[in-house]
């Protein structure tokens, strides 16, 4: 099989990523981006009577911002996934985070054999 070169949008898509990442490293923006996703949880419930799905849309971002920044918020997710499967399949499924995709390949393997 024949290689081919990346293209230039999957080149400048790695160059984002590794900025966001470089950026995630300093302290100050990490603190502002927890803070920022902790706003967004707690004004979710208050969205949530408006039409249209804008309390799940809060909760779901800064429950992303939560766990990107904050090593105690993933072990807690960590252990509210094990205590409650279903809901946190479905949570791992809407943040599209690598763990479900492996599970899920996981689950379909086991399956087939």
């Amino acid at each position: 099989m024949v290689a081919t070169a990346p293209h230039a949008h999957q080149i400048s898509e790695v160059m984002a990523r590794n900025r966001f990442k470089s950026w995630m490293q300093i302290p100050a923006l990490r603190l502002a981006l927890f803070v920022l996703g902790l706003l967004l949880i707690m004004t979710a419930p208050l969205v949530t009577p408006l039409p249209g799905p804008g309390g799940i849309l809060f909760f779901a971002l800064g429950l992303g911002l939560v766990l990107q920044t904050s090593a105690w918020a993933r072990r807690r997710y960590v252990v509210f996934k094990r205590r409650y499967p279903k809901p946190a399949e479905l949570a791992d499924w809407s943040l599209r985070r690598p763990s479900h995709k492996r599970r899920m390949a996981r689950k379909k393997q086991a399956k087939d054999d």
